[in-house]
Parts: C-alpha cells; sequence; structure tokens
C-alpha cells in the first residue's frame, strides 16, 4: 500500500482526538495553513491580536504593513503575481475600515482575496462598541461573498469556502468578520474534507454548439478582431489564445487588465485599446465585422460611446461570470464559459483546418491594420523641461529585456507604462486599472516581490500616488523586500491636470503638489525621505543620467527609490475624450 501523500492527507481531515479542544484564534491559523497560506499582510489591533498571537507559533509569515490600505494593495499585488489569494488582516473599526479601498479594488479587478477582521464581541454587536463598525455592512456591494462567524464550530468551514470562492470562477475579494470572543472560545474542530456549495457552479463549459457557430462566423468574416481581457490571466488561458491567435492569423488587442495575456511582441498583438490604447487597436476592434471578445467586461474606458463600440461588427462574448452577459453592451452570441475551456474546444474544431487557409484568408485586413500601425505609432518628442517619461519606461525596459514584473499608481505613468513597456508574460502588469486606486503601485510592487522573490519588481510611480502609502518603505526595509520604485516626478496631478488643459483652458484646480511659495524647487525630497527609512534613493534631472541610475536601481540588493525629473507639461496620447468614439482620438 503507498504511503498518503500531503494532499491527500489534508483531504482525510478530521478532528483532532477526542476530547482536545482548540482556541477559535488558533483553529483560524490552522485552516489558513491548511489552504496553503506562507504569508499574511496584517496590521494589529485589539480584536485580531488573539489572531496574531496564534500566528507567533504558526510557520506562516506575517508581513506588517505600515497602513491597512498599504496590506491590502499588497495582498492584492501578492495575488496578482502569483494566482493564489492574497490575505490581509486587521482589527475591527478603522483598521477594518481602512482595508476598503484594498477590497474594492480586487473587487473590480477580480482578484481573490481573502480579508480577515477582527470584530468586538458578540455581545457587543449593534452597541456602538469601542471600535465597532459593520464591515460587512460596508462591504457587501465590493465582496464576492462575506461572512460574520457567530459560532467557533463554523470557523473551519467558513475559511474553507472564502478560499475556495475567492480562487474559483471569476475570482474575487472574500471577507471573513470574526469576533473577539470567537477567536477567545475553544471548541474540538472538525475541518471538512469536501467542497459542497449547492447552485454554486465556478466552471461552467462552452456549448459545443456555439462553438461550431463561431467556425461559422470564422468563415464568413473579412475583418476579425479578438479583444481580450483580464479574464485570460486569470483563467490560465494564455497559451490557448496564443494557439488560436497563431492558428487563425486574427490580430489581438487587449485591455488594460489583459496586458500580458498575448505576447506584446507578436507580430499579431496590436497591445491594448481604450481611452489611451494604441489608434490601430482601437481602429481594428471599432472597425472589425467579427469581435471575439473573450473575458472582458465592455468597460466604458475601452468602450467609449458604448453605442459606437464596433458598431457594424458581429459581437462574439466569452464570459464565466453570466451577469456580465449583455449589462455593458448587446451581443450576438454569448458563450458562458470557462474561457480556457471556450479556447480548448475553439483549437480542437479548427485544428482540422490547414494553416495556409487562414495566412490567406484575412491577409488584406493583416495589410490595413500594417498601415494603421506605421501611421500611428507609440512614440515620444525630445523635451527641453526634463527628461520624456516616455523614455524612462523604454530605457527602463531595454535594460531589463522585458524580464521585470511593474506596479504602476495610477494616472498618466500608469498608461505610459502600459503604453511603452512591452509585456510577453501574464502577471507582470499589476495595476489598479478598475477601480483607479492611487497608492496602490508600491505597497502592490511590495506583495509582488514576496510572492516572486527571485524576480525584479519594479513600482512605476506618480510623485501624487507614491506618496499616498509612501510609508510602506518601512515595510519594505523592516521585512527586506526588495521591491524598487521609479517615480516620474511632473510635481502635478498629473492626469487631472492633463483635463484640465484639454477641457478646463488650462484652469488649475488644486493640482500643483510642489510648494507655491518655491513654485521652482522640487518638493518633497523623496530621495532624503527614502534615505530617512533607510532606503538607498537617487535624484536624476537629465536624460544622460538616466541609464546610470536604472543601472544602479537594478543592481540594488534592497529596495531603492529613483526620482526622475519630467516636464509636466507631456500629455498622454492617444486620447479619446470620455464617451466619444474613436473616431474622435486626440493624437496631438
Amino acid at each position: 500500500m503507498k504511503p498518503k501523500t500531503s494532499s491527500q492527507k489534508r483531504k482525510a481531515a478530521s478532528a483532532p482526538p477526542r476530547g482536545q479542544l482548540t482556541r477559535g484564534a488558533d483553529i483560524i491559523v490552522q485552516a489558513l495553513e491548511r489552504e496553503g497560506v506562507e504569508v499574511v499582510f496584517a496590521y494589529p489591533g485589539g480584536t485580531s491580536m488573539e489572531i496574531h498571537q496564534s500566528l507567533t507559533r504558526s510557520k506562516i509569515r506575517v508581513i506588517l504593513p505600515r497602513h491597512e490600505q498599504g496590506e491590502a494593495f499588497a495582498a492584492g499585488g501578492y495575488a496578482r503575481a502569483s494566482g493564489k489569494p492574497g490575505v490581509c488582516m486587521a482589527t475591527s473599526g478603522p483598521g477594518a475600515t481602512n482595508l476598503v479601498t484594498g477590497i474594492a479594488d480586487a473587487y473590480m479587478d477580480s482578484i481573490p482575496l481573502v480579508a480577515i477582521t477582527g470584530q468586538v464581541p458578540t455581545f457587543y454587536i449593534g452597541r456602538m462598541a469601542f471600535q465597532e463598525t459593520d464591515v460587512v455592512g460596508l462591504t457587501l456591494p465590493i465582496v464576492k461573498h462575506s461572512y460574520l462567524v457567530l459560532d467557533i464550530n463554523d470557523l473551519p468551514r467558513i475559511i474553507r469556502e472564502a478560499f475556495y470562492l475567492a480562487r474559483s470562477g471569476r475570482p474575487g475579494p472574500v471577507l471573513v468578520d470574526i469576533p473577539k470572543n470567537v477567536q477567545q472560545a475553544s471548541a474540538q474542530p472538525t475541518f471538512p474534507a469536501t467542497m459542497d456549495l449547492p447552485g454554486y457552479e465556478p466552471f461552467p463549459k462552452a456549448d459545443p454548439v456555439a462553438i461550431q457557430e463561431v467556425i461559422g462566423l470564422l468563415a464568413e468574416a473579412k475583418r476579425p478582431m479578438l479583444y481580450c481581457g483580464g479574464g485570460i490571466i486569470s483563467g490560465d488561458a494564455h497559451a490557448e489564445l496564443l494557439r488560436f491567435a497563431e492558428k487563425t492569423q486574427i490580430p489581438v488587442a487587449t485591455t488594460l487588465m489583459g496586458i500580458g495575456g498575448f505576447p506584446e511582441t507578436h507580430p499579431l498583438s496590436l497591445k491594448w485599446l481604450g481611452m489611451h490604447g494604441t489608434v490601430f487597436a482601437n481602429n481594428a476592434v471599432n472597425e472589425a465585422d467579427l469581435l471575439l471578445a473573450i473575458g472582458v467586461r465592455f468597460d466604458d474606458r475601452v468602450t467609449g460611446k458604448v453605442e459606437k463600440f464596433c458598431e457594424h461588427g458581429t459581437i462574439v462574448h466569452i464570459e464565466i461570470d453570466p451577469s456580465e452577459i449583455g449589462k455593458n453592451k448587446p451581443v450576438a452570441l454569448p458563450i458562458l464559459s470557462d474561457v480556457k475551456d471556450a479556447l480548448r474546444k475553439l483549437n480542437a474544431a479548427i485544428a482540422s483546418e490547414r494553416t495556409e487557409s487562414f495566412k490567406t484568408r484575412y491577409a488584406d485586413w493583416r495589410r490595413q491594420i500594417g498601415e494603421w500601425k506605421k501611421r500611428f505609432p507609440l512614440t515620444w518628442k525630445p523635451s527641453a523641461q526634463g527628461i520624456p517619461p516616455q523614455q524612462v519606461i523604454r530605457t527602463l525596459y531595454e535594460m531589463t529585456q522585458g524580464d521585470a514584473i511593474i506596479t504602476t499608481g495610477v494616472g498618466q505613468h500608469q498608461m505610459w507604462a502600459g503604453q511603452f513597456y512591452d509585456f510577453t508574460k501574464p502577471r507582470t502588469f499589476l495595476t489598479s486599472a478598475g477601480l483607479g486606486a492611487m497608492g496602490f503601485g508600491y505597497p502592490a510592487a511590495l506583495g509582488a516581490k514576496v510572492a516572486c522573490p527571485d524576480k525584479q519588481v519594479i513600482d512605476i510611480d506618480g510623485d501624487g500616488s507614491f506618496q499616498m502609502n509612501i510609508q510602506e518603505l518601512a515595510t519594505a526595509h523592516i521585512e527586506k523586500i526588495a521591491a524598487k520604485a521609479i517615480i516620474l516626478n511632473n510635481r502635478h496631478l498629473g492626469m487631472v491636470m492633463q483635463w484640465e488643459d484639454r477641457f478646463y483652458r488650462s484652469n488649475r484646480g488644486n493640482t500643483f503638489l510642489a510648494d507655491p511659495e518655491h513654485p521652482d524647487q522640487e518638493y518633497p525630497d523623496f530621495v532624503q525621505i527614502a534615505r530617512g527609512f533607510n532606503i538607498p534613493a537617487r535624484k536624476v534631472t537629465h536624460p544622460r543620467e538616466l541609464r546610470p541610475a536604472i543601472q544602479e536601481l537594478l543592481d540594488a540588493e534592497t529596495a531603492y527609490v529613483l526620482d526622475v525629473c519630467v516636464p509636466y507639461t507631456e500629455h498622454v496620447l492617444p486620447m479619446i475624450p470620455a464617451n466619444r468614439s474613436y473616431k474622435d482620438i486626440i493624437t496631438e
């Protein structure tokens, strides 16, 4: 008889020896260990300290952030880079409310996250006790599911369900709120060996009839396009997408969340579309006669004026979440399916067709797209006022050979990072796309570096966004997390300022971040701040300093901050104004 593997032992899990009682906090930690949790981002407080005490006796690594929002973003970065649920934990009241932005970010971008919050004892709930907040009620619109644990005997089941829900189907955040007296109580835990959630079907399979309909549409199409989103990455379907695109020779455009799901150096890649996407991607998707939309939600930043989006094309929508189908854009052929299953079936259906037929079938269409690429390349002009931000990112790409994990804050730098760094692998571009949360970049880089310690992890950030969670430099130093940061410092809230220039006659509405009494001085001094956290740092103001400075950053064995002075006059182009169509795109 063969010995049982560790996974088989877990499946056969049962109660401890009869009569042996375990404290609730210890049950929580044991449940986390059974889920394979290796790291928890957690800030202690009165109603969560019992769990922290239990964690001191566990092999789980606990990373202490300097703000609960930072820990939620770090857990999200860990999840985005690894594909495994990120875990964050906070106390009740303000600790829990500080997690809300990170939970909302995970919800908007379909990121697996388990947020554990302490709660006041059950006999105080509803009495406005010290640091009591109804975090379950607060987060109802921004979680996949939530639990308030009132019975210690439910803990093993609830923790298991939370992780299963977070990572299955369309991933998302799950909240588990645990009162302090439940943590302090004792019981004989029974850890469930199986998962049974009646009515929950997380992995629907593509209807074979619908797959054949797609094959028929491909035969009739003259200008087909693949429009792919974050579902390709969360569904681990990038290899199937590449195979399908190469077999059919259909060009591919991604969303911001889909960046990395298809190699951007590939001849069929049009990079990404939308408000600041490439002209050729926007043209191709909107002028396609057949649009295969896979793992996308037709976000307004992609579609612009939604009724004009791919106005004359036949749209096929392959999506795992039934609530997304037809929500924003009516489609001709909806296919409710796990995207990996659908692509596998499509690949099988076209396997017998000659590759040569596809090479000629859409040749005129690819030729037209090639002309758009030549006419509207992503480029920039030299600046006499500083280092062009696009040059910074392109130089970083060349020096890392594209082999790095890039996180971003939110703003102009985020768009430039997506435009000028070519991503070839999934889970290498980590950005707050749906929520657009400033302050995301550096904490997310910490989480990504913990998940992938052997990779270069670099946050491309703006001076405004970086300041929102600048305290996490302390976490990087104390926890020895070598996450780097490049700040594109234009001393303004750049994206808001760009809109002021374009649509408000350059009237400044509180977008200048430097000292108004000394407008020509750089403020704040990021180098001095970083060194105050014992983080090495450098500032560059001239293009000739750029490569040596980036090399210094890449060679650093610790966290590092590079402050790059860039002109505030630079705009992110191309740009489609809000609620307009691709025909209104601004390129100058």
